[in-house]
């Protein structure tokens, strides 16, 4: 048994579970290495006090299952056969608690699941999952390193196309073919890429508004490669910025500089996005930081941990996150810069290296 499989075993017996079911793909995918999207199909990793983890995969990904999973039972079934009826047939009877992920399963799939093994109560696992992801291996670091690698090298790519005229939309494009020329399996999220007035949406949308000169141009873009996401974003000068602009770009660049300074094991998550607003407050922008300082980042491109100025939780080694703090201005635009951060055992080492001064374009 791995040592994710072991862990997960531990708790099952801490929280005195009988079995643990777990459905998400993406965490069959921690726990096993085989990844795949079963669309509506059913797909579980089983785990039981008397029996040995197995999986359960539609039989058209039998083949590719065998090929990658790390656990060697695997059992399947047709579209014609109902897959519950395996859970029946392959864990105990007269189970008294089972942990699944509440988050995740639906209440058809809950009833079908209940109706199958007939346990007296459902736990939520889901809590002790995200908390072994929130810890990285070494693996997993090198992994995301290299999916760092892979998206900064599509930036740098994908800037050469950038010039006034050049729409959002072809920008976005572009960068999202440079991405699977370089290897990544596919964007973390979809592209963004948004000039002048449009900088003034955090989560705005590429469209075919064309690059104009002074204008502001914000480039927010992540790969997926390994199984695990990166997540970068840059602001650009489309030519000579007016005062205030270039004003708040100094002022997101020092917030970043600021919260990466405040990075080390035993602080608070809120310390550090409270490091990043109050530099952006003492410069007047404090209402225009509309946002949290981060997110998480691993298997899924948001993830725990939650970097708000309420998160009293602390830091530790192995935790991957974002820091983007940002100043939307309505109807002038908007300047967000976002690296991708690992916490060491001393501080913290940032991995995205793309650089952050002010750079003109065109």
């Amino acid at each position: 048994m791995n040592q994710r499989l072991t862990q997960l075993t531990a708790e099952m017996a801490r929280r005195q579970l009988d079995a643990v079911l777990i459905t998400d793909p993406k965490h069959v995918y921690y726990f096993t290495d085989y990844a795949t999207d079963p669309h509506e199909r059913f797909l579980a990793l089983a785990l039981s006090k008397d029996t040995e983890p197995f999986l359960i995969v539609p039989a058209l990904e039998l083949e590719a299952a065998r090929q990658r999973s790390s656990v060697q039972t695997i059992v399947t079934h047709t579209d014609s056969e109902d897959p519950y009826a395996l859970l029946k047939r392959h864990l105990p009877a007269g189970m008294n608690a089972i942990g699944i992920e509440k988050d995740q399963v639906s209440v058809r799939r809950f009833e079908s699941i209940a109706e199958a093994l007939a346990a007296k109560s459902y736990a939520d696992i889901g809590d002790a999952i995200r908390a072994m992801r929130m810890i990285k291996s070494q693996n997993e670091i090198e992994r995301m390193k290299h999916a760092v690698r892979l998206v900064e090298e599509t930036l740098r790519e994908g800037l050469k196309h950038a010039a006034i005229g050049v729409t959002e939309m072809e920008i976005a494009a572009e960068l999202e073919y440079q991405m699977k020329k370089r290897g990544a399996d596919g964007p973390s999220f979809a592209t963004t890429v948004l000039c002048g007035a449009n900088t003034a949406l955090p989560h705005g949308k590429p469209g075919n508004r064309q690059i104009q000169a002074g204008d502001l141009l914000l480039l927010d873009l992540g790969v997926y490669a390994n199984g695990y996401a990166s997540d970068i974003t840059r602001t650009f000068a489309v030519g000579e910025l007016d005062t205030e602009l270039a004003r708040i770009y100094n002022t997101v660049l020092n917030a970043n500089l600021r919260a990466i300074e405040a990075i080390r094991p035993n602080v608070s998550f809120a310390s550090v996005d409270r490091a990043a607003r109050q530099t952006i407050e003492a410069e007047g922008y404090g209402p225009y930081f509309i946002h949290r300082l981060g997110h998480g980042l691993g298997i899924d491109v948001h993830e725990e941990p939650s970097v708000h100025e309420r998160n009293e939780a602390t830091l530790a080694a192995g935790n991957v996150f974002t820091v983007e703090p940002g100043i939307y201005i309505p109807g002038r635009g908007g300047v967000r810069i976002e690296d991708d951060v690992l916490v060491t055992s001393d501080g913290c080492e940032v991995l995205t290296t793309f650089p952050k001064e002010l750079t003109v374009i065109g």
